[in-house]
């Protein structure tokens, strides 16, 4: 089984490296790393040509798009039979591939979600608000799509790459999580939630999301969960 890993950057020069040595650090498991650079102004396109040993497939965008412009991207260039997002930051920890994998491996699992909340080993304390926006999301996605998720918002999304047509995604903007979500679960047979450690930034570390992100998310929620057809899986 191979495993895409999609990391968009944007403006990352202080941790694109680390966070590519780490996932490189997976011996054990046979995975293409995609890197999309969504036209960062620092020296991450620098760092990035000069490290190309650290990844398979380089894309660059001619203009800031945004990460869902980026995350498409990365899933067209995508061949691995499973796919996971990687943020370019150090808040998730690409060690946990493993853990994400082992529902895969036991109960051939079509989706498996990393969730900061299912009593993971340490999660660094942040922003309170964030916490309630999370759970409030996650409360109408449930309630929506009649599953039991935890934590939708977690980078750490893991699912079998022939669930999704990159070609049909119509957000590009912090909401494409939600879309996407809503598009791989109503397809799925198996879905499975893990427990991920958590080392999350602050604003002065670079943390980008804001609250009024929230409210495209809700509407996606609404509007991909309550429109789209559910599919079984083949």
């Amino acid at each position: 089984m191979k495993l895409s890993v999609l990391i968009p950057v944007y403006n990352e020069e202080a941790t694109i490296i680390s966070i590519l040595e780490a996932v490189n650090k997976n011996d054990d498991i046979d995975y293409e790393i995609i890197v999309i650079d969504d036209c960062s102004t620092d020296k991450s396109a620098d760092l990035l040509q000069a490290n190309r040993h650290l990844y398979q497939q380089y894309i660059r965008l001619q203009k800031n798009s945004g990460k869902g412009a980026a995350v498409k991207k990365g899933l067209q260039a995508a061949s691995g039979d499973y796919v996971i997002f990687q943020d370019a930051d150090l808040e998730y920890d690409p060690a946990e591939y493993v853990k994400m994998l082992k529902p895969v491996a036991l109960f051939q699992a079509d989706v498996v979600m990393g969730s900061r909340f299912l009593a993971p080993e340490y999660t660094r304390v942040a922003y309170f608000w964030h916490k309630v926006g999370n759970r409030f999301i996650t409360f109408l996605y449930n309630i929506i799509n009649n599953t039991t998720f935890t934590d939708i918002y977690s980078c750490y999304l893991m699912f079998k790459r022939d669930l999704l047509d990159p070609e049909k995604l119509e957000t590009e903007g912090w909401e494409q999580q939600a879309e996407i979500l809503s598009r791989i679960a109503k397809k799925a047979g198996n879905i499975y939630e893990v427990p991920i450690t958590y080392h999350g930034r602050t604003y002065d570390d670079g943390k980008k999301i804001r609250a009024h992100h929230t409210l495209a998310v809700i509407f996606a929620i609404l509007k991909y969960g309550l429109f789209l057809s559910k599919k079984k899986h083949p």
